[in-house]
């Protein structure tokens, strides 16, 4: 009972809740997909970070880093919650014990989600990266992904409703 006991006080209980899996895919910058037991595949989407879409700037450099960090790698996760897509929303470890989230805002190719993350070191190393003008950070006017998907909601609602302008016109002049 006392070894149980000393075990649990030395260890912390995340390490007793962290999954180990392999990577097999690489979506984007912050989502990953990752071969379970069993031959079963999840896809996960990183805590703490918001890489540049696809279409951004960087977006493929973000990809690039994510992937030469942990595809075909063996990985450690701890899942934080579901995200609206479904996704889990994971902390994954890799090499020992990198957190995968703060290797990439450091390398400057990914925001801290500052909205979703109390950890305040990973705003310290966003702010190095920036400094050192590192990855996405070499660009001036970098946009946040969060601000780039809310602009692109907005171009797609104004071309919606410019299409249904456009087809009131048709019907009026009938």
């Amino acid at each position: 009972m006392r070894i149980v006991l000393f075990a649990l006080l030395c260890f912390p209980l995340s390490f007793f809740s962290q999954t180990a899996a392999k990577v097999v895919g690489i979506s984007d910058g912050d989502t990953i997909t990752v071969l379970l037991d069993g031959n079963v595949q999840k896809k996960l989407r990183l805590a703490e970070v918001d890489c540049p879409e696809k279409k951004q700037p960087f977006g493929k450099n973000a990809k690039q880093f994510t992937s030469d960090q942990v595809f075909a790698k063996k990985i450690r996760f701890t899942e934080t919650k579901k995200d609206r897509y479904g996704r889990s929303i994971a902390k994954v470890y890799y090499d020992n014990g990198k957190y995968l989230s703060a290797e990439i805002i450091k390398a400057g190719y990914g925001w801290w989600y500052y909205s979703y993350s109390k950890d305040a070191d990973l705003g310290k190393m966003q702010e190095t990266a920036k400094a050192r003008k590192q990855g996405l950070w070499q660009d001036k006017k970098a946009v946040s992904p969060w601000d780039f998907r809310k602009e692109q909601r907005e171009k797609a609602k104004a071309k919606r409703l410019q299409k249904q302008m456009e087809q009131l016109s048709v019907i009026d002049q009938k």
